[in-house]
């Protein structure tokens, strides 16, 4: 790829009017080509990932790599569907008219991705812009460097610039891209960074999908299978260190239940993470950066210095980058570990009395972009349900919703706007364009003016419409 920021988007927003005609067949390869990409690096993939955030194989390879081919093989079957234009009824004002929803690309869109899962984030939604017919600019994070470098290469080196490009670079970076009237923004990142991006956005009203985060709480009912609760919490909770926007940030149960689930999930921490007493960094991430550890080792001990109770974990390797699963009860809602999103593997148990004491904790707080449930009363889920509101909800499990791209991902309120994945992602990348074909004759002469003489046909109308 050669030119400067300003090059390629002038580049590519003259080639987004050529892309607005392009056919199923033409984003189909695009989407064929970015596979077999793909297929052909995966394990450079893997090398990057575990550089960059100790990933091991399978859990790259189920979260990051398998997940965007899952993405793209739905968008392979489905995307004739969704290009094809929408029939919709006509109204008694129109009743002889034709009329059709067209799905057509925005233009030229920006893609700004995470750390947490470097590649996911951000090749999940190009393949969303390159099957609604978009060209894209893509801005991976810099902390992740292995994989920001690589998937840079990659796409710089396969792709026409005035398609698809891939920029390095910092926060300042960033900042010139926003500057620059692009036609859709997709932002995956902290709900801080997400204002700033929704106030560039605004300067050049470009509509922005913002994939944020927040504190998603769990709910333990008192029917609750307490064993299996605890053994999907935590592997929810601790894959990629914690670093995952959707991770059961915390846990509200009875006080009748809290000492018996104690007991269970610092077990289920031990037979997932821990190989003869020691913690198995085989199977265990380390935190992205010296900053974000020290913010984690910091909540901590903040959390114990305001009262909490270390119940299991909290050691840590400075060297490793590494926070061991750590369980922390009786933290004051006060305190920051529960005011802001924890975003690594530190997970606060707080009891409560009754369940409407705990759907009011929840209601308390910013909505979460994830909400989970565990019950077996689906009457009871139902009631969680309707009296919280979150981006999405799990019912007897955790982050699992994520992976079925017939469900909308995204958040609401502080955890987002808008929503991805299968045709949602392409629904963000599209402009839905609602098309009128009038009929020969037509009725419309009738609300032309002169009016005197049309008393009689106004109160006719209203009687009927």
């Amino acid at each position: 790829m050669q030119g400067t920021i300003k090059e390629i988007f002038e580049l590519q927003r003259a080639h987004s009017l050529v892309l607005r005609n392009s056919s199923v067949k033409d984003r189909k390869e695009k989407l064929k080509k970015l596979k077999i990409l793909i297929q052909e690096n995966e394990e450079l993939i893997f090398e990057a990932l575990q550089k960059d955030l100790r990933k091991c194989e399978f859990e790259a390879a189920l979260t990051e790599v398998y997940f965007v081919y899952a993405e793209i093989d739905f968008a392979l079957k489905h995307l004739a569907s969704w290009m094809k234009p929408q029939r919709v009824s006509a109204s008694f004002s129109n009743i002889l008219t034709k009329n059709r929803i067209y799905y057509e690309p925005k233009g030229l869109s920006l893609i700004i991705a995470p750390w947490n899962y470097p590649f996911q984030l951000l090749i999940a939604p190009l393949i969303s812009a390159i099957a609604a017919g978009n060209t894209a600019i893509l801005k991976p994070s810099e902390l992740s460097s292995a994989t920001a470098q690589l998937v840079t290469k990659l796409i710089n080196n396969h792709f026409e610039s005035k398609e698809v490009a891939c920029f390095e670079g910092d926060a300042s970076l960033s900042e010139a891209l926003l500057q620059l009237p692009f036609d859709h923004i997709f932002f995956t990142g902290s709900p801080k960074i997400g204002k700033i991006v929704m106030t560039a956005a605004a300067q050049h009203l470009s509509s922005v999908t913002l994939e944020l985060g927040g504190k998603s709480p769990v709910i333990i009912a008192e029917d609750a299978n307490l064993e299996k609760a605890a053994e999907k919490i935590v592997w929810g909770k601790f894959m990629n260190a914690g670093q995952t926007c959707i991770a059961p940030d915390y846990v509200l149960i009875s006080q009748n239940q809290e000492a018996e689930f104690l007991k269970l999930i610092s077990e289920k921490i031990e037979q997932l993470y821990y190989k003869n007493q020691l913690l198995d960094l085989s199977s265990y991430g380390k935190i992205i950066s010296e900053a974000h550890y020290n913010r984690l080792k910091n909540l901590r001990d903040q959390a114990i210095a305001d009262g909490a109770v270390l119940v299991k974990g909290g050691a840590n390797s400075d060297a490793e980058h590494t926070l061991e699963p750590t369980i922390l009860t009786k933290v004051p809602l006060s305190s920051s570990l529960m005011q802001e999103e924890i975003f690594g593997p530190i997970l606060p148990i707080i009891t409560y009395s009754s369940l409407p004491e705990a759907i009011n904790l929840v209601n308390q707080r910013a909505k979460p972009l994830a909400l989970y449930i565990f019950s077996k009363s689906n009457t009871l889920a139902e009631t969680v349900i309707r009296q919280t509101s979150a981006g999405g909800t799990c019912v007897n499990d955790v982050v699992l919703h994520i992976s079925n791209p017939n469900l909308p991902f995204g958040g609401i309120g502080n955890s987002g706007t808008g929503s991805c994945h299968g045709f949602y992602g392409f629904k963000a990348f599209s402009h839905e364009r609602g098309i009128m074909f009038q009929s020969n004759p037509d009725f419309n002469k009738l609300a032309y003016p002169p009016y005197e003489n049309k008393k009689g046909l106004l109160k006719w109308l209203k009687k009927i419409l």
